[in-house]
């Protein structure tokens, strides 16, 4: 089994390759400028690169006075990566390229049967099939990534503790080490929220990238993550769910787990939040198109809000208006602590409808300190819900130029 950091074997043809990536299509002299490598030796870092396939020639650029510059991108077809998404509601797998370039998807349900054996049976077997109608001979097939929930051991390739996973065995499961035996090929593990953020920071065009990036992923809980300087932020311990237990009101309502605390962000905005909410109102004899789609209030699901939601039901409408209102709160503390130049908001709480979204960043806005002199923007992503599989194809990848 070949490490992925071992494909590219000399140091200074991993810095040229991270420039390739990093700047999409570059020319030599900018190549020069940033690596500070002597003309000799970068021509023929540039040649051998070439030769073995790790990138091409694409044309010519723009002439500043003399000869034309030669212009280089990665050769995307040099290698594969999958990606894994291993989430509460949904888990999704993408086949991707080395420009992050998606081939092949596939989504499962997560149910009480979806137990970690009986998923990963059927993602290494998609994966097999994937690589078949692809026509991808496995020598080409660089890694998985995975992005999972929370907390997890990166180190060690496994995943803790989760909660709220609808069938049982998901504790202390060796994910890696399960998925490399299967397919041959290396394996690597992060959470899901930093997944998702690397999925989207590398999928946007170079120019349009931040160098300091929040990500929230919004869901039956919530997940963040960090970019400063386009680096991923760890602390130390692994806990991207700890957002949710930001307090935003000190007797407030009770976290759904003994050991949350008062009136935490989570509380108030999230799927199971807004479930409870919704379950609470019809409860007290509110008036909602929510009744005709279930028999009991019990039996109230997310999917139901935000079908309601979709025909302009009142009722649906205040309970997202009022749990994006505390989110946004939520977010300003983490703009007036971090200030990132971009935020992006993703999950089902913002991918499925447009109010949370807008509410939310207007609170957000008015409750930031340093407004209007201090500048961020919002943004939902570009992937929408394959974010964190994507992502985890891109942390597989990225793993060339360590």
């Amino acid at each position: 089994m070949i490490a992925i950091k071992d494909r590219i074997g000399n140091a200074k043809a991993k810095t040229i390759y991270g420039l390739v990536r990093k700047y999409g299509t570059v020319s030599k002299q900018l190549l020069q400028e940033q690596s500070e490598m002597k003309g000799s030796t970068l021509t023929r870092l540039l040649e051998d690169m070439t030769a073995d396939g790790w990138i091409e020639e694409v044309g010519f650029g723009e002439s500043t006075g003399g000869r034309r510059p030669i212009l280089y991108r990665l050769r995307a077809e040099q290698g594969y990566v999958f990606g894994l998404d291993i989430s509460r509601i949904h888990s999704r797998l993408v086949l991707c390229d080395l420009s992050f370039r998606k081939l092949d998807s596939r989504v499962w349900k997560m149910t009480a049967t979806s137990t970690p054996e009986v998923l990963i049976q059927h993602m290494t077997e998609a994966m097999e099939h994937m690589l078949d109608i692809h026509g991808i001979p496995k020598a080409r097939l660089f890694g998985v990534g995975v992005g999972g929930v929370g907390p997890l051991d990166r180190q060690k390739g496994v995943i803790t503790n989760p909660l709220y996973f609808p069938s049982t065995g998901w504790n202390d499961v060796p994910v890696c080490r399960m998925i490399s035996s299967r397919m041959g090929v290396p394996c690597t593990l992060d959470n899901g929220a930093n997944a998702a953020l690397l999925g989207e920071y590398w999928t946007d065009a170079p120019e349009e990238r931040g160098e300091h990036v929040l990500y929230i992923h919004g869901g039956i809980g919530l997940r963040s993550a960090m970019l400063s300087n386009g680096k991923l932020v760890y602390g130390a311990v692994d806990m991207e769910g700890a957002v949710g237990q930001m307090i935003i009101q000190t007797d407030g309502v009770p976290h759904r787990e003994p050991d949350g605390n008062y009136g935490c962000l989570e509380s108030y905005a999230s799927i199971f939040a807004l479930e409870q909410a919704a379950v609470s109102r019809l409860k007290q004899g509110r008036e909602s198109a929510l009744r005709a789609l279930v028999d009991r209030p019990e039996q109230l699901k997310f999917e139901h809000l935000v079908e309601a939601i979709h025909g302009g039901d009142p009722l649906t409408q205040e309970l997202f208006m009022q749990s994006a209102t505390y989110f946004g709160i939520g977010l300003a503390n983490m703009l007036n602590m971090l200030h990132p130049e971009k935020v992006i908001l993703g999950g089902p709480m913002f991918n499925t409808q447009n109010m949370y979204f807008e509410t939310a960043t207007q609170v957000a806005i008015r409750n930031t300190y340093y407004y209007p002199a201090y500048q961020v923007t919002f943004s939902r992503g570009k992937l929408g819900e394959e974010a964190l599989a994507v992502g985890a194809a891109v942390m597989a990848a990225g793993q060339l130029t360590d």
